[in-house]
């Protein structure tokens, strides 16, 4: 199996790169962590610093699985400013088997943007589905579409990565990896909690 890349820029949403780069490995994906600055060393949007395992290189993602883009403020705007990811993007595009994943704002700031999603039903942070000229926004939490895997938000981030993992590996492999975090198909309502 090919290597999913996750790119970190400063200011990503750490909640959205943890949880991918989490449930890929339960499931026994190949990750690799990607800073798109000069320094291994990242910091989230809230202040949690992540160390990549590489710095990019277009070398890495030439023939990639995934490549998967967090979301958060200012981390979309710094990866859409990121001229050398459009390349990687675009290359992805084209390959017979690459797939791509964003979540929160970077399907709007970055895919959207780039005109990509052109024809495509995704789904993003409310408020960032206008950059995405000619693409088909739906209220969903998560939407597949052709190449594409997009989510709404943080709270998704979760239900986003499984359907990475679903899309990569299929249900009994995602079914599996839910069932060992003790996540449920019923969707959250209040019975799901206990305040006392």
């Amino acid at each position: 199996m090919k290597d999913s890349l996750v790119f970190l820029a400063d200011g990503f949403e750490e909640i959205e790169a943890i949880s991918v780069i989490d449930i890929l490995r339960r499931a026994g994906m190949p990750v690799v962590t990607v800073s798109i600055t000069n320094s291994l060393l990242v910091r989230g949007a809230h202040g949690v610093q992540i160390t990549a395992d590489t710095v990019f290189d277009p070398a890495i993602a030439a023939d990639t699985e995934w490549l998967i883009l967090p979301g958060g403020l200012p981390g979309a705007t710094n990866l859409y400013n990121f001229a050398p990811l459009h390349g990687a993007i675009r290359n992805q595009m084209e390959s017979k088997d690459g797939r791509i994943a964003a979540i929160c704002a970077s399907p709007g700031e970055v895919l959207g943007k780039m005109g990509v999603l052109k024809g495509e039903d995704f789904t993003c942070y409310p408020g960032f589905e206008g950059l995405a000229e000619g693409g088909n926004h739906l209220p969903d939490r998560v939407v597949v579409s052709g190449k594409f895997v997009t989510a709404n938000g943080p709270s998704s981030a979760t239900l986003w990565a499984l359907a990475i993992v679903r899309e990569t590996l299929g249900n009994a492999a995602a079914d599996e990896v839910a069932a060992g975090m003790l996540l449920y198909s019923k969707a959250a309502n209040d019975s799901d909690f206990n305040f006392g």
